[in-house]
């Protein structure tokens, strides 16, 4: 199990770490790059086109203000495509939102919330799942966890409010 996660600037990292960390507790091995759509596109174009032989199986691109990154890597790869819209000064990031989410016909790329990181590897992990039965089940035991804690912050609340 192996997922790419492309940003296409360092100041991305601050955000695309949550993503990495969350896909290293599920046992999901990852590989961060810097790849710039307009920077370095032949870059971006070779790692796509090798994604797959290089045992990627879900590639997520995080990027802000134009974002055109994840349609990019989308365009040159069959495997799934997350983008992670990175939250800039221009906009509070609805600009690269928009750009990752109005992809044309035919290129579709998967989107998760405006600094959504932790949203982008769980979703990784979903896609995952269908081939891995155990991270289904990592899964399931990730969303009792999330159940499970929600309800003791719920009880600790109210013991504190009605004392």
């Amino acid at each position: 199990m192996k997922v790419a996660i492309i940003m296409g600037s360092d100041s991305d990292y601050e955000v695309v770490e949550k993503a990495e960390k969350l896909l290293f507790e599920f046992g999901i091995t990852c590989d961060v790059r810097i790849i710039s759509a307009h920077r370095t596109p032949y870059q971006a174009e070779n790692f796509a086109k090798n994604a797959e032989s290089d045992g990627v199986e879900v590639l997520i691109g995080a990027a802000g203000k134009a974002a055109h990154l994840p349609g990019v890597l989308a365009a040159y790869t069959p495997l799934p495509v997350i983008g992670l819209p990175i939250k800039s000064s221009t906009m509070d990031g609805l600009d690269s939102l928009l750009s990752i989410v109005q992809m044309p016909k035919g290129v579709p790329v998967a989107t998760v919330a405006i600094n959504g990181a932790e949203n982008a590897a769980l979703l990784a992990v979903q896609i995952l799942s269908v081939k891995y039965p155990d991270l289904r089940e990592k899964m399931k035991a990730y969303k009792k966890k999330m159940e499970e804690d929600v309800v003791k912050k719920d009880q600790a609340f109210r013991e504190r409010r009605y004392q």
